[in-house]
């Protein structure tokens, strides 16, 4: 089915579960300060048929800096394990309603596969609504997954630098505004506080106050104030590359799918 949106309601996944060109994955991933684990969450109960899609694991292992994007071809093996087709069309949903599922999201679409869609609401809306869930590991058959990177969806350091000295693009600040004016701590030890010199500030929570992503409307409201213009160039940016990609599935549902992610972050600058 061809969806125009970023997005997919609880009631469309739930006339979609059991059909097998839909992959259901649970991309649940918590702060490093929250002391919980999302695997064990996710074999306690998860959406029928869905599968663990760990941020952590899923990265650049020989990096220093936490869940950096995968080779490609390291991101294709894992997909396929999860039983990504090529032709599958993946649903991602968190536990939070809205928050780490946005990083999976960007991950496969930087990979190339852009039939990718979040649940609006994750399994929080899922579960109040009283629709199924399940317990235990799935086994899914592998699927044939091939990544063909976009690398237009992606920034790096140098890349950020250049944007924030010559003003070819505008940096915007997923982080909270006192952990952008460096009033508050990073929650990862040893990272300086405040922010990129140039960039703008706009929280992730105020485009998804309530665990839903806020109509187009409301979205444009929000980046007006923070004085984003949507005409130009836009990356996005964190503390760690997971919040950004809310803000890039939130410019995706305005029109702008081209917007970038700084993948190193705050933790890398």
């Amino acid at each position: 089915m061809a969806l125009t949106d970023p997005m997919v309601t609880t009631d469309w996944l739930a006339a979609c579960l059991g059909n097998p060109a839909i992959a259901v994955i649970d991309a649940t991933w918590f702060m490093p300060d929250a002391g919980r684990d999302a695997a064990a969450e996710f074999a306690q109960h998860h959406i029928p048929g869905a599968v663990f899609f760990s941020i952590d694991e899923i990265s650049d292992r020989t990096s220093d800096l936490p869940h950096m994007l995968s080779a490609p071809q390291d991101f294709a093996v894992a997909a396929r394990r999860l039983g990504v087709r090529r032709d599958s069309q993946v649903v991602v949903y968190d536990a939070h309603g809205l928050f780490s599922a946005a990083r999976a999201w960007w991950n496969f679409r930087v990979m190339g596969h852009a039939d990718t869609f979040v649940l609006d609401g994750g399994l929080p809306k899922w579960i109040a609504e009283g629709r199924p869930v399940e317990s235990g590991w799935p086994a899914p058959a592998h699927g044939d997954f091939k990544a063909r990177p976009d690398p237009a969806l992606v920034r790096d350091l140098e890349a950020v630098r250049a944007a924030l000295e010559t003003g070819a693009a505008q940096v915007v600040d997923a982080r909270s505004p006192e952990r952008f004016a460096g009033a508050a701590p990073e929650p990862r030890p040893g990272l300086r506080a405040g922010h990129m010199p140039g960039a703008k500030n706009l929280a992730w929570n105020q485009v998804a106050p309530d665990g839903t992503l806020a109509d187009r409307s409301a979205l444009q409201e929000v980046f007006d104030k923070a004085g984003v213009n949507l005409a130009a160039p836009i990356i996005t940016t964190c503390g760690s590359g997971v919040s950004a990609s809310v803000l890039a599935l939130a410019l995706a549902r305005l029109g702008r799918a081209d917007a970038a992610v700084y993948d190193g972050s705050w933790s890398e600058w």
